[in-house]
């Protein structure tokens, strides 16, 4: 069996099975494409990208004389920048993340915004992976069916485990933030050489907390509950505190040199996954 024949059989042995999420995502990321822009800029490369007009700065090398002698001015070829860089993923898979108060949860949300980036950045050739799934990072369909498969694998961390990154790679890291042990392990992965993007789920009810009259409050992790006889006591409190700490969240992101974004499971995905695309840099 050749090497093509042996991925081809690969990817189509991961797909088998996978969940509609593939569907969606490819579906969502269709819905934005045309409002982002890949990342082609002038660089090193083979590839053709534009003539312009003859600049100070520029090498006499770097004329294109056959175009030039069609005009009076003269014009430079620009090739388009061809570095690939890499982006990994890691989605909380703490109980947490199950929560919804309306038709969406949190972890449904965070896994179709992860797929549609992913397949954004495949797209532009950029390299894809999730943390800890298995294979390298690629730019091809087989990268994006791993990384839903890593997804749907079994497990609770909210925190991503170790692996050997590079220096320079990007890491876009979905979750709620409410654990703040990853804030530690932010710095962890920013002392690594990596840099990287949050993207902080919330549920409408966690911000609004909309709650009144006696109402009991279940630790997801069935360790603890709270009831509150008139819960709406202490909605100014909750709120005043909520909004504290995700200042913290992207404050911290802040030090470090990342980008920090807060989704509302009740918005429309496209704008935030834009927004996300952008921070990494794909304008």
């Amino acid at each position: 069996m050749s090497n093509f024949s042996a991925l081809q059989h690969e990817a189509d042995g991961l797909s088998a099975g996978l969940p509609p999420l593939m569907v969606e995502a490819d579906h969502l990321a269709a819905s934005v494409s045309l409002g982002v822009h890949g990342r082609r800029r002038a660089g090193m490369g083979e590839s053709f990208w534009q003539f312009r007009r003859y600049a100070a700065h520029d090498s006499s090398a770097a004329i294109d004389w056959r175009q030039s002698a069609k005009s009076q001015h003269i014009f430079v070829r620009e090739r388009e920048w061809e570095a690939a860089q890499t982006v990994w993923f890691w989605r909380d898979a703490s109980a947490n993340m199950a929560f919804k108060s309306g038709a969406v949860s949190k972890r449904a949300r965070a896994d179709l915004l992860l797929m549609a980036l992913a397949s954004l950045l495949v797209r532009g050739g950029e390299r894809v992976g999730f943390v800890g799934m298995d294979g390298a990072p690629a730019s091809s369909r087989l990268a994006l069916t791993r990384i839903g498969r890593a997804l749907y694998a079994k497990g609770d961390s909210a925190l991503p485990p170790r692996a050997p990154f590079a220096r320079g790679n990007q890491l876009v890291w979905f979750s709620d933030f409410l654990d703040t042990s990853a804030l530690e392990a932010m710095k962890d992965f920013s002392r690594r050489g990596m840099s990287g993007h949050l993207v902080r789920i919330v549920d409408p009810a966690e911000e609004e907390f909309p709650y009144n009259g006696r109402t009991r409050f279940e630790s997801p992790l069935g360790e603890s509950d709270e009831i509150f006889g008139r819960a709406e006591r202490v909605r100014s409190a909750y709120r005043t505190r909520f909004i504290a700490h995700g200042e913290r969240v992207a404050d911290a992101a802040l030090r470090l040199g990342w980008t920090c974004t807060t989704h509302r499971t009740d918005h429309a995905p496209q704008s935030s996954l834009i927004a996300l695309h952008a921070a990494i840099g794909g304008t």
